[in-house]
């Protein structure tokens, strides 16, 4: 009796990813403690992160529809990103701005162009055409759209050597203020339960609601003391690979701290959920222009860590605005298929490697 309704309530891969975060946590420990090398330490407590950050997506999923599906979808990418904010704040605090700096845009860039791609490309080779034409996916691109523009205007003052670039640092607040009475108002709208979507949730939660609270409390706990641990590698073990600070924001913190949207998205893209797929993958870079990023330039203020400011540097900027565009344009098409979603990984191949050298 007590083992069947275990089977009913975890599944395999629910097993493996706690055990496997478990595991891996207790590494990221030993690592830290025991003076392991720096690669060694910074590869196990990157494992350790995306693990716990899949949990932290599985427990908000096993919430299922009992908030309604908008706010489980607010909830999912706004829990999702606590991973990569606990890293930023432990990185500011280390001094570490450009890598804070890289990894706000490679956030956006990884899930607009590396997940996004990747989900068009599964779905596609499996399911031929994805239809995304919805009133709420394109209300999402467009929201990103203004969103991400109004993050990047502080960068293009300073490109441009308006009179603003005098004032960075008061000038990102106002604009990090701003940005989270936008999301604020965004809110009624996304937290609106609304009609069924086109492509539903097909599986129903399986855990009870006290255990998905209990593990998303004890991942996100978890997640405070493996980025801590995470941002004390990152550095040395940089130094060691001889990658730069640029890239390893860019790329390796955004998709350690993304891995929710890089899973959960391409498995819905897999099963034919397409429009869920989509609005799954384009509310994270939402949360990060709209939430992470303001509340970080509010932080490092309030809290006396390196000054975080919302000036990127042209070419980051320029990969943002591309992005966003090239997303939108798919989105306002209203379908996709799998060589849309390959030449998108390619870009964010080539995007990458742009930054390999700084």
């Amino acid at each position: 009796m007590s083992s069947q309704a275990t089977s009913s309530t975890f599944i395999r891969s629910d097993l493996i990813v706690l055990g496997g975060g478990a595991l891996m946590v207790v590494l990221a420990g030993i690592a830290h403690y025991a003076d392991w090398t720096a690669v060694a330490a910074f590869i196990v407590s990157a494992v350790a992160v995306t693990l716990l950050a899949t949990l932290v997506g599985r427990s908000v999923e096993q919430l299922g529809d009992r908030f309604g599906p908008g706010a489980t979808g607010v909830l999912q990418s706004a829990l999702g990103n606590l991973p990569e904010l606990f890293i930023c704040i432990f990185a500011l605090r280390a001094g570490l701005v450009d890598v804070v700096k890289a990894a706000l845009i490679g956030s956006v860039l990884a899930n607009l162009l590396f997940v996004l791609g990747l989900a068009f490309l599964v779905g596609g080779l499996k399911h031929g055409t994805q239809r995304l034409d919805s009133e709420r996916a394109r209300t999402i691109a467009v929201l990103m759209l203004l969103s991400v523009s109004a993050m990047a205007i502080p960068s293009l003052a300073h490109g441009l050597h308006t009179p603003a670039v005098a004032h960075e640092k008061a000038f990102s607040i106002i604009v990090a203020v701003v940005l989270l009475v936008l999301f604020a108002l965004s809110l009624p709208a996304s937290l609106k339960r609304g009609s069924a979507a086109a492509d539903p949730h097909a599986e129903a939660p399986r855990w009870p609601v006290g255990l998905a609270i209990g593990l998303l409390a004890l991942a996100s706990a978890l997640a405070a003391f493996v980025s801590d641990w995470f941002v004390d590698a990152l550095e040395p073990a940089m130094e060691s690979l001889d990658v730069s600070q640029v890239f390893a924001g860019l790329v390796v913190v955004a998709i350690a701290g993304n891995a929710i949207e890089n899973i959960v998205g391409v498995q819905l893209a897999a099963k034919g959920q397409s429009e869920y797929a989509f609005a799954v993958i384009l509310n994270s870079p939402i949360q990060i222009a709209l939430v992470l990023a303001p509340a970080l330039v509010l932080i490092s203020v309030a809290f006396g860590l390196s000054t975080l400011t919302l000036v990127f540097s042209p070419l980051l900027v320029a990969c943002l605005l591309l992005s966003v565009v090239l997303a939108t344009v798919i989105t306002i098409d209203g379908e996709s298929n799998w060589l849309e979603g390959a030449s998108l990984i390619a870009l964010y191949f080539i995007v990458a490697t742009a930054f390999w050298w700084g």
